[in-house]
């Protein structure tokens, strides 16, 4: 099963954070529906060129480029509109035919992967779009299950527990997740992240709308990629709550996070509901939007290697960063001038061992998980990648680490989930430090600074960072 993380939540002086609980089954609206990934052969017929990029780039995102010297090309360019009005029309003319209750909508595409999402109830339609000229290839992606879990909404604390504080320690229960890799250095000379933009692409963030922790966080906006769209935003998984709080929270004595000055894109792209190849999709939408809105880092801890009724999908020789969209995808975003930071996976002591898709991803940070002491936890997935490549790149504390939960409550919980984030908020720490630097230049700074750099292995791969050496060596390539 590939669900964002191997979930230990542990019990702290008689709270425990709960999610949106099940309350039942009840069956899936609307019957039976499937969505199908159509691969373009091209993007001929397209309103864009890459000479105007701003009719779909933010300014934020043309300038994170122009930084970095990094030219826009073809995979740029938005899905063509030729094509996209060649798929209604095909589509229109199907369901006129069959003069049935059949439905359909394109639900999304990908600039970058040059594919198209579409959603029905009519299985002769998706054929025949297979047959189109312009289609290199047709997938089947998801197909709607015959029941879904109810949620009840889950409600928050206004407060924090007494026991949640840890007195005269400014980061509270998040002082060794920090110390442990230096990180408090950067924040006392100033770099809290503070003009960085960190989205983070999750299953749910519940309740982050109203804990007060969070109403201290510099949160800029939130999207859902998950089709369709959930009417309960803020009420749906609150794994991406605490993937936050690591990064974002903002009080003393209780929890500080590794870049509390950073801003914040919430982007679920996640489905709890099912675990299909169309997550996939959704994960590449989101990143593209990331991307276009000028975002400078990905904290994703999401990871797939096994699908709902799909034995076999991947095996182990496909982690060679391309094979699976969502790698490809995640291969491409140092090249637009993005740092991934992602999570290794919790495989570990499972069959699979290995990390997870998008983790095999090239030139990205793929984070595993140390406890306490240092050594690695065993769920944590290993390396190398098919292409013989070390994963995961470097380590943090995440056996357990100390997170806000949906409640509103401090927590401590287990997974490369959460060790990820850790790191993606020192990352950004880095990066305000040096403005100048390319995504590649500060993903190999952050490498060669980790304690294993001189001998990487295949469980610890380049160590754990020690950011403020990687801030010194930074300072003298000035």
């Amino acid at each position: 099963m590939i669900r964002v993380i191997l979930c230990i939540t542990l019990l702290i002086m008689g709270s425990i954070a709960v999610e949106a609980k099940a309350t039942g089954k009840v069956k899936y609206p609307g019957g039976k529906f499937f969505i199908w990934r159509y691969t373009l052969k091209d993007k001929q017929g397209s309103t864009y060129t890459i000479e105007h990029p701003n009719r779909w780039l933010s300014r934020k995102a043309i300038e994170r480029r122009k930084r970095q010297a990094l030219p826009l090309d073809s995979t740029d360019l938005p899905v063509s509109s030729r094509y996209l009005k060649l798929f209604e029309k095909t589509s229109d003319d199907v369901i006129k035919i069959n003069r049935k209750s059949s439905e359909y909508a394109i639900i999304g595409t990908s600039r970058w992967n040059n594919t198209i999402l579409v959603r029905s109830n009519d299985t002769t339609l998706f054929r025949r779009l297979a047959s189109l000229e312009c289609v290199r290839k047709a997938e089947e992606v998801w197909i709607s299950p015959d029941s879904i879990s109810r949620l009840v909404q889950t409600k928050a604390h206004t407060t924090f527990n007494p026991w949640d504080s840890v007195k005269a320690e400014p980061y509270g229960n998040g002082h060794e997740q920090i110390t442990m890799l230096f990180g408090q250095r950067l924040h006392n000379i100033g770099h809290k992240g503070k003009g960085m933009t960190i989205a983070v692409l999750d299953g749910g963030f519940q309740n982050c709308n109203v804990i007060p922790a969070f109403q201290h966080a510099n949160i800029i906006g939130a999207k859902d990629f998950v089709y369709p769209q959930s009417h309960f935003f803020y009420q749906e998984t609150d794994h991406g709550t605490k993937v936050l709080s690591a990064m974002a929270a903002n009080e003393p004595e209780v929890l500080v996070g590794t870049a509390p000055d950073a801003r914040y894109w919430l982007l679920r792209c996640e489905d709890q509901q099912t675990e299909q190849p169309v997550e996939e999709d959704y994960w590449a939408m989101a990143a593209e939007f990331a991307d276009s809105a000028g975002v400078d880092i990905i904290s994703s801890s999401l990871g797939y290697n096994e699908y709902d009724n799909l034995p076999n999908y991947y095996h182990q020789h496909d982690l060679d960063g391309q094979t699976s969209l969502i790698s490809h995808t995640a291969s491409m975003l140092a090249k637009k001038g993005i740092i991934l930071i992602n999570s290794a996976g919790n495989s570990g002591m499972g069959p699979w061992k290995k990390v997870t898709f998008p983790a095999d991803a090239e030139d990205i940070l793929t984070v595993g998980a140390l406890n306490a002491e240092g050594k690695n936890a065993p769920f944590s997935g290993v390396g190398p990648t098919q292409d013989g490549r070390v994963k995961p790149d470097v380590m943090a504390l995440g056996s357990p680490a100390s997170l806000i939960s949906g409640r509103g409550t401090i927590v401590r919980d287990m997974g490369t989930s959460f060790s990820a984030p850790i790191i993606a908020g020192l990352v950004a720490c880095l990066w305000q430090a040096f403005p100048q630097k390319t995504a590649l230049e500060i993903i190999r700074l952050v490498r060669q600074t980790s304690d294993g750099y001189e001998k990487p292995d295949n469980i610890y791969g380049f160590g754990t960072p020690n950011f403020w050496r990687a801030y010194m060596i930074g300072k003298l390539e000035k």
